[in-house]
């Protein structure tokens, strides 16, 4: 895929990009950000213009952000910190050990995931329904599911919290990370950000245990992927599925808003034993390190 204007933006850029590493954090994420948006909106608005389907102008648009986001990072990596392989330092590292936490991780959000269903419907707050296309929504799912966790952890967990992390303190790095990875899911109308706010809770929650799923993997990307895929994946099972149906007995506050688990009480509980077992996994995983 090819971005006409990135050549030009470069070259204009090129004479800064020394005095770019110096600058504070928030400086050069809104300078990389303005340089992909500016990469970006020449290729995503034909598709705005031309295709009538919103779902898929979403899909293409988005996917196109991606890939400029893939072409631009090395290039960051090498003229701003002169790193020639930056997606390592993100923690994207193709070892055996990375691939086994990303299989543990998917494993243990879908098991979260399913678990947090069958408790429901064990007290009678869900009825299971039957699916004809149960073994399409898994596949489906378990590709939409790695492709999701894959670009928002690169993103996140990947090259803003580096960037995070050359300035601040862990503490520090730690929530403005989450705080920032919350904010972005809530980039909707302001009827929506009051009526879903109950949900941003759970998104700091869940941006907080991906960070101490990384730094409990000494760095590497693999369980945060796995951790945010599996999680996808189960609630895409579900919903996409039609499994269930809520019988009514626990209000909506409990079981989610809008069928949404992360806004409802159950839902958050679940998000909180899993961020306990990754910041204990964290903190002994550093004990380890420092012993």
């Amino acid at each position: 895929m090819r971005f006409p204007a990135g050549n030009k933006i470069l070259r204009a850029l090129k004479p800064n990009f020394v005095r770019l590493a110096q600058y504070p954090a928030p400086v050069r994420v809104g300078i990389f950000l303005l340089t992909l948006g500016l990469l970006w909106v020449p290729v995503a608005a034909p598709i705005y213009l031309l295709v009538s389907d919103r779902n898929l102008v979403t899909i293409l648009t988005m996917a196109l952000l991606f890939l400029g986001f893939i072409f631009l990072v090395p290039i960051w990596g090498k003229k701003v910190y002169k790193q020639t392989e930056i997606f390592k330092s993100y923690g994207l590292v193709g070892t055996r050990t990375n691939a086994k936490e990303l299989l543990f991780g998917l494993s243990l959000g879908l098991t979260i995931t399913l678990s947090l269903f069958a408790l429901e419907g064990l007290l009678g707050w869900l009825v299971w329904q039957p699916s004809d296309n149960l073994p399409r929504v898994i596949l489906e799912g378990f590709a939409s599911a790695l492709g999701i966790g894959f670009a928002e952890e690169l993103v996140f967990r990947g090259w803003l919290l580096n960037e995070l992390q050359r300035d601040y303190r862990p503490g520090v790095v730690l929530w403005a990370s989450a705080g920032l990875f919350a904010t972005a899911h809530f980039i909707k109308p302001i009827s929506e950000i009051i009526r879903t706010f109950p949900q941003f809770p759970a998104l700091l929650l869940l941006g907080l245990t991906l960070v101490w799923a990384k730094r409990g993997s000494k760095g590497r990307l693999g369980l945060s992927i796995g951790l945010h895929g599996g999680l996808v994946w189960g609630y895409y099972i579900i919903n996409v599925g039609n499994l269930i149906k809520y019988s009514g007995v626990a209000p909506d506050w409990v079981t989610g808003v809008d069928k949404n688990p992360l806004i409802g009480i159950m839902g958050l509980l679940f998000l909180w034993i899993l961020a306990f077992v990754m910041k204990k996994r964290s903190r002994s995983n550093n004990l380890t390190a420092k012993g």
